[in-house]
């Protein structure tokens, strides 16, 4: 064969193989897998072009006859709840069975790492975990994976919940399928494809984000100079130097740990917090290192170090004496420290982290480091020295991660499961996008009915608003967190739409809140009220009505207010109003219930006109109705 054919007969060649494809469905269709029930079912999958497929479910016989490409498609009739059933599909050579088949409800769980957060990681996991024999809950877990068009399959498989499989299920998933199936007492399924640290954009199809305003589009094409595919056989190259550097850490080859370590060229940073601020936003390995004065009898006594939680995996040291390593980024540190390794005066201690993405460091609260000697502590928190041992910047790396390009996350984690019939979409993102407030009002709610689009069906669509976190303002300021808030309350302008509030049940410390047990919880209240006829049912809490002014107050209603607004203050005062003048310059204010309503004055503004609630990224929270839900933050600006 002359040569220069071969790459014409290479293509023919895999044309034809392909053509001759295998009997096969997608891997969302698998033993123990849950379908919607009271709706058409959605069956799709793979033969050899032309082939007649036959396909037997419960009493039902349908045929479907392969296309060109060997892809072929058909409806199975809406069928009640029920179970365990098997689906056969045979082709002319092959067949398929799949078993213990449910029919019941399934939901669509996704978002960023508070979503994808597991049983495990949550609340009371042991307790939790060692009674979860709940056969007709399933799961399935959508691997993780990224691409730059939209793929037609995707891995995982679907798990039957039981004590040795729910630990590793989405938390805020479980516990509301949980909640549906202890109220309705039908089979509940969950679909759970969500990746942590991810904006709402790499969730979108490209051909709905490329019908945004041009400025959307900017920060990626300010990401890529030429082509897809030559930036990543670049950046592949550099990821082999990276890794191969990442082996030979030269913090270890030159003993950094030691106690005697030249610290001329380290850096300074006051600890606790993530690095990014200082590093750029940088993964790798980075070591921090500091000294801290022991009084006199220290050496020969019991003690402990504490770092609080590192984000993602560290060793430490004292004095050039290594005394414990952890992996995992959910994990406070804890190490015993051997008699012999403390010294009377200046001690020195090493801690080298290793980050694998998004943050990195120490991102615990300050008071959680600190070393103790029978009983006696010492802070830790404050200055420290860091110095860079293997970066991405280093090598001029990029972490080909979901959040370079939008879509990717749609393409090979959404996409290749429509049009699987669902009930609706369960949603816990807005982290990420807390910079960006204002987009978010345009993004998030082109996602939800870019979504539905693509199922062409206006399912429900519910999502869990932003808890609180970080450090409780001293005055009102404005915040990012509070008005993503705001865009994602003000997206339930969208029919079928409903929000989880949980800004009473934040860590102040850490961006994951562990009650995972009550966000799932108020997430199916929402669809027990507006999907399954509890219409009776309370599923929000209060939220801004209207408001009139009298003299130097203001009269605030509210919507939602169940059997009735309530305080958890034993004095009555409502924590978390702040008014303003028409300068916007705010200040906190005295509020109080009288009936349903809210009076809020402060004496510095004679004539109030704007008023804020809940507006900061940590609020003080005490203001429920009877049923126990927190009322919605909000601004009249």
């Amino acid at each position: 064969m002359n040569l220069k054919h071969l790459p014409i007969f290479i293509a023919f060649f895999l044309h034809a193989f392909l053509l001759k494809a295998e009997l096969r469905l997608p891997a969302i269709f698998g033993d123990n897998m849950i379908l919607q029930r009271d709706s058409p079912i959605k069956l799709w999958g793979w033969a050899e072009k032309n082939e007649t497929v036959h396909v037997q479910f419960m009493q039902q016989n349908l045929k479907a006859k392969a296309d060109k490409n060997g892809q072929w498609n058909l409806t199975l009739a809406p069928t009640s709840h029920g179970g365990p059933y098997r689906l056969e599909i045979k082709g002319r050579k092959e067949q398929i069975l799949l078993k213990n088949i449910l029919v019941g409800e399934v939901w669509l769980a996704s978002g960023q790492s508070n979503m994808e957060w597991i049983v495990k990681n949550s609340n009371d996991a042991a307790s939790e975990i060692s009674r979860a024999n709940y056969p007709n809950i399933r799961s399935f877990n959508v691997e993780k994976n990224m691409s730059d068009v939209p793929k037609q399959d995707l891995n995982g498989k679907w798990e039957i919940c039981s004590p040795a499989t729910v630990g590793d299920f989405s938390a805020v998933g479980y516990f509301f399928a949980l909640k549906l199936y202890q109220e309705l007492g039908i089979p509940v399924g969950i679909i759970n494809s969500s990746w942590g640290g991810t904006g709402v954009e790499t969730w979108t199809s490209g051909n709905s984000f490329n019908k945004l305003p041009a400025h959307f589009n900017k920060p990626y094409k300010q990401a890529l100079t030429g082509d897809l595919k030559g930036f990543m056989s670049e950046n592949e190259l550099k990821k082999q130097a990276y890794q191969q550097a990442l082996a030979n850490d030269p913090g270890i080859a030159q003993k950094w740990y030691e106690k005697n370590s030249d610290l001329s060229t380290w850096g300074k940073m006051n600890v606790p917090q993530l690095w990014e601020p200082k590093l750029d936003n940088i993964d790798g390995i980075v070591w921090f290192k500091r000294s801290i004065h022991l009084p006199k009898g220290s050496a020969s006594k019991s003690a402990s170090i504490h770092l609080g939680t590192i984000d993602d995996d560290d060793i430490c040291w004292i004095n050039g004496v290594k005394v414990g390593e952890t992996k995992g980024y959910t994990f406070s540190r804890s190490y015993n420290i051997p008699k012999t390794v403390l010294k009377d005066g200046e001690n020195i201690i090493t801690v080298k982290i290793m980050d694998t993405g998004g943050g990195g460091g120490f991102y615990g609260n300050p008071a959680q480091l600190y070393l103790e000697i029978e009983g006696e502590k010492f802070p830790l928190d404050g200055e420290w020295n860091y110095k860079e041992a293997v970066t991405t910047k280093q090598h001029g790396y990029k972490e080909v991660s979901p959040n370079m390009f939008p879509s990717l996350l749609f393409n090979a984690m959404i996409n290749p499961m429509i049009p699987y019939t669902i009930r609706g979409v369960i949603w816990y993102q807005g982290e990420h996008n807390a910079g960006q407030a204002y987009d978010y009002r345009t993004l998030f709610p082109n996602l939800i009915q870019d979504w539905r689009s693509h199922w062409n069906q206006e399912f429900p669509f519910y999502w869990v608003q932003l808890a609180n976190y970080m450090a409780k303002e001293k005055s009102p300021e404005d915040s990012d967190w509070a008005k993503l808030r705001d865009a994602q309350t003000r997206t339930l302008r969208l029919a079928h739409t409903g929000q989880a509030v949980i800004t009473d049940i934040g860590e102040a410390d850490d961006i994951h809140p562990r009650n995972k047990q009550e966000v799932g919880r108020r997430l199916a209240l929402i669809a027990l009220s507006k999907d399954y006829g509890q219409k009776e049912r309370v599923y929000s809490g209060p939220t801004f009505k209207s408001l009139v002014k009298a003299d130097n107050k203001l009269i605030i209603s509210f919507d939602a207010t169940g059997g009735g607004l309530v305080v958890n203050n034993k004095y009555g005062y409502v924590e978390g109003f702040a008014l303003a003048g028409a300068d916007k310059k705010f200040v906190w204010a005295r509020a109080h219930i009288e009936g349903n309503k809210i009076i809020v004055q402060a004496d510095q503004i004679i004539n109030p006109v704007f008023v804020r609630y809940a507006w900061s990224n940590n609020p003080d929270v005490n203001l429920f109705n009877k049923e126990g839900l927190p009322a919605v933050p909000f601004s009249n600006e």
